[in-house]
């Protein structure tokens, strides 16, 4: 039987781990759109996005458009060709799903309709969830609104950080395209539609959200942003006269020797800060930190 074309779409890390997966189990990639390159780190020096260096190691056209109306010539190119679509981080319009064959299977890292948008596993720790999942939707013009494929659940221990579930969501996703999706595009599988009634949304994450509230907050609420926004825009504090980054940190039950580094919340709570980044940009434990700042 002849392989349906597939045009992945992709920028971040997650979207590699689907990327490579389709290409390891024998799909037919006929292309990669993903963002130009761009600046990053210290240097600012300018890097290509993971999946654009699979695709140059794998002989696969890599395209990365300014405006995504220019990848229209090179998708006609194709004869019904199906679309991925993973962490792009780009809205696609509707005249670019409409190429598309059954469509663009959109892996989503939320039990959706919760938590459309742009930071679903953030905010799947942020808020303390018991569960999470992964679905496969048909991408549409509304953000995260599409049918669902299908979908798988994650239990949650209330200790993952951002990096550790973005690697767990990663792997069952990229597990979920290669099972499901030749079903999908022979038409096997049909799309559920979601019940919009249902749906809750997550914003885009700012740097101004990085600063945790003693006054606002429980220690509990703060040691689940603290691991959400592990990546970005990382958990802030201010320590006298320092503004320091909390790496990881614990709920305590309360501070009789009032030690400096375990810090009172709202409601009576108290959070013990163990692992910290100092202003001078160095990891260290809280102890080190203690004997050569605060003393």
């Amino acid at each position: 039987m002849k392989k349906t074309p597939i045009i992945f779409f992709g920028t971040e890390d997650f979207s590699a781990v689907s990327l490579q997966k389709l290409i390891d189990e024998g799909f037919e990639i006929a292309g990669i759109i993903t963002k130009p390159d761009s600046r990053k780190g210290r240097g600012q020096k300018f890097q290509a996005p993971k999946v654009k260096r699979i695709g140059e190691k794998f002989n696969i056209p890599v395209l990365q458009p300014q405006k995504i109306s220019e990848i229209t010539d090179f998708v006609k190119k194709f004869e019904k060709p199906a679309g991925v679509l993973v962490s792009f981080g780009r809205i696609i319009p509707q005249e670019i799903i409409d190429l598309f064959t059954p469509a663009i299977v959109n892996v989503h890292p939320s039990l959706l309709p919760k938590y459309r948008g742009p930071s679903p596993i953030e905010s799947a720790i942020l808020n303390g969830d018991e569960k999470t999942g992964v679905s496969l939707m048909k991408l549409s013009k509304e953000m995260d609104a599409g049918d669902v494929y299908s979908q798988e659940e994650i239990k949650l221990s209330k200790t993952e950080t951002a990096s550790e579930l973005y690697e767990i969501c990663g792997k069952i996703g990229a597990e979920m395209l290669v099972r499901d999706l030749p079903k999908i595009i022979s038409g096997e599988i049909k799309g559920l539609k979601q019940d919009d009634s249902q749906a809750e949304y997550c914003q885009l994450l700012k740097k101004s959200d990085a600063l945790l509230a003693q006054d606002k907050q429980t220690a509990e609420q703060a040691e689940q942003q603290i691991r959400a926004f592990e990546i970005f825009p990382k958990s802030k504090i201010k320590l006298g006269e320092h503004l320091i980054i909390v790496k990881s940190a614990k709920v305590a039950s309360s501070n009789p020797e009032n030690l400096p580094l375990t810090l009172k919340f709202a409601k009576g709570t108290f959070l013990k800060i163990e692992r910290l980044i100092t202003p001078n940009g160095k990891e260290t434990a809280a102890e080190s930190f203690e004997n050569g700042y605060l003393k």
